[in-house]
């Protein structure tokens, strides 16, 4: 259906503000468009023993590998006084749709990150899958290997394709999220790069004569990082609004029918650019089940040929939308998919986190949510949680399903089995009766020290801070409530500060800026309230508007409808145009 050329645009982009395809391409294009279908010269550098890095280009390329090159930035002045070169090493991300991962292959995961880690630990992640932190070159190929070994892969992780799907946790809890998350999977290989370089480079594989082809990504590949999701209301616990394209499942009867369309969200900005901002998706319509990856391709290939390639800042698709109109992008992917959207079906999300403990499934077995802060699983003094998981899955019939709030659910659990699960995870702490709801619904980015982007603490800050902000909770007796609160060091949007009742973006080394006014449905952008704060400002800030909140709330009334409601804040109607006012 679709191919690598662009197609002629439906309307008139005569006009600089919607005509992007006379500017010079950005240097990711190049490299891109001479990488031979990704490869570069990966292979040679990776014989490179002389740095623990890849060359400009390769560390860019390994990203469409699923990888990140980093360094471990609290030791590097130390290391430079040294004379030695930062300690480089990659973060690997697997690919995981939906979540899923059988025991047997956790097990595998676990010793890796074990014995050849720097960190030792594996991390949740937002993007509903794990990450390895602290990968040395020399172990790349054995890491990729072990994927490889027990069925899994890092394709697409990163860089410019579709990244990880996601789908509403518990797929099996009923016959609607079985469905949705077959159509996770479904769309994850549908959307897969097929270049053999992956398969070449790290798996050691036989080069082939035929030459590549990429009938969907294109020899150049997104202009962008594309993210897509599966949701099944009233629970949006993927964070729609975050991401490019979204399927929200519509039921009728408990019958899946088929989902409305949401396209063009996305959260990252840049500090001090007001051309970037938060932006919510758009809901283009509805479409039957069965035409789901027909309309996802025409989605991706329409952003693939229209999106900004001159300028990254704004190659995402929620800029394309912007740019050349919602209605223009919509009726050109009705002319590629061959078929209309119908007018879209009610749906209403109603909550977000996940469900710590135990739920009951549809074939009446087990699901255990565990709480894990930040997503880190590592063995710490108090709490040996890494080794707790691995006790479990030891045992454990079933299979584990890793959250989009950095949760881990024990799922598929036969009755007989529940009893012994749950001593297991509170022998290790993984389960903790102390967590409290606004712990559980808070989660950060990783940050310091390995992501090169970060600008302020996040995964490191947030557990002392939510200590604070528990004592402030209990102060004014909502200890049974919650606040959405989210931490992110940089404005690029990982911990998904931009749909939070409370959001802090890294500004500086102890700085953030304060966002306030989103929902607890995720359905609202929050708006700055204070820019460029300390801890101890930003607490000067919450404490009397939780106060007010305790005193003068509306029944039910979460906090960011609250300061809303309060005019604290004013609500964020079209970020695009209100966002900085």
């Amino acid at each position: 259906m679709s191919n690598d050329k662009p197609t002629t645009h439906p309307f008139n982009l005569t006009s600089p503000q919607n005509d992007v395809s006379h500017l010079a391409p950005s240097d990711a294009e190049r490299f891109k468009r001479e990488s031979n279908f990704l490869r570069g010269t990966i292979a040679q550098d990776l014989e490179n023993g002389i740095t623990g890095g890849f060359n400009s280009d390769n560390s860019q390329l390994i990203r469409l590998h699923g990888m990140y090159q980093q360094d471990d930035r609290d030791i590097r002045a130390q290391r430079a006084q040294q004379k030695l070169e930062p300690l480089i090493n990659m973060m690997l991300r697997c690919r995981l749709p939906g979540g899923i991962i059988t025991p047997e292959q956790w097990l595998a995961i676990d010793k890796f990150a074990q014995e050849e880690t720097w960190y030792g630990s594996i991390r949740l992640t937002t993007r509903q899958t794990f990450q390895f932190h602290g990968i040395f070159k020399r172990d790349l190929k054995s890491a990729h290997q072990l994927l490889n070994k027990i069925g899994l892969d890092s394709i697409a992780t990163a860089g410019d394709v579709n990244r990880n799907v996601l789908c509403t946790s518990n797929p099996i809890e009923s016959e609607v999220h079985q469905q949705a998350y077959q159509l996770a999977s479904q769309i994850s290989e549908h959307l897969l790069p097929k270049t053999r370089a992956y398969v070449e480079i790290w798996l050691n594989g036989e080069k082939l004569a035929t030459p590549d082809q990429e009938p969907i990504l294109g020899s150049n590949y997104l202009p962008r990082k594309f993210k897509t999701t599966v949701v099944v209301p009233p629970l949006n616990d993927v964070d729609v609004h975050a991401n490019d394209l979204n399927f929200v499942a519509i039921a009728e009867q408990g019958q899946l029918v088929g989902f409305n369309v949401l396209v063009g969200g996305g959260l990252a900005m840049t500090h001090g650019d007001k051309t970037t901002y938060p932006r919510k998706a758009d809901d283009f319509g509805f479409i039957p089940a069965s035409e789901a990856l027909r309309f996802a391709e025409a989605i991706v290939t329409t952003q693939r040929d229209w999106g900004n390639r001159s300028n990254r800042k704004n190659a995402k698709t929620k800029y394309t939308l912007e740019r050349v109109g919602v209605a223009n992008f919509k009726k050109e992917v009705e002319l590629r998919a061959g078929m209309e959207f119908l007018p879209s079906k009610p749906y209403q999300f109603t909550q977000r986190g996940d469900r710590i403990g135990w739920v009951k499934g549809i074939d009446n077995h087990w699901h255990l949510t565990l709480f894990i802060e930040n997503g880190r699983l590592l063995d710490y003094a108090d709490k040996p949680l890494k080794s707790g998981v691995a006790e479990i899955a030891k045992i454990h019939r079933g299979d584990f399903r890793l959250t989009a709030n950095q949760n881990l659910i024990v799922a598929s659990v036969a009755a007989s089995q529940k009893a012994d699960i749950e001593l297991i995870a509170r022998k290790y702490g993984l389960i903790d009766d102390r967590f409290t709801l606004q712990r559980q619904n808070s989660l950060a980015c990783v940050s310091l020290p390995t992501c090169p982007l970060a600008m302020a603490e996040a995964e490191r800050f947030l557990p002392n801070f939510i200590t604070t902000i528990d004592t402030i909770m209990a102060k004014y007796n909502l200890s049974r409530d919650y606040i959405i609160l989210r931490v992110t060091g940089c404005p690029n949007g990982c911990g998904r500060a931009m749909l939070a009742e409370i959001g802090l973006v890294g500004k500086a080394p102890g700085r953030y800026n304060l966002y306030l006014g989103g929902n607890r449905a995720g359905t609202r952008i929050p708006r700055l309230y204070k820019e460029n704060i300390t801890v101890d400002e930003i607490l000067a800030c919450i404490e009397p508007l939780i106060a007010s909140w305790s005193e003068n709330r509306q029944a039910e009334e979460g906090f960011g409808d609250f300061v809303i409601r309060s005019h604290v804040v004013e609500p964020v109607i079209n970020s695009a145009i209100d966002f900085y006012q």
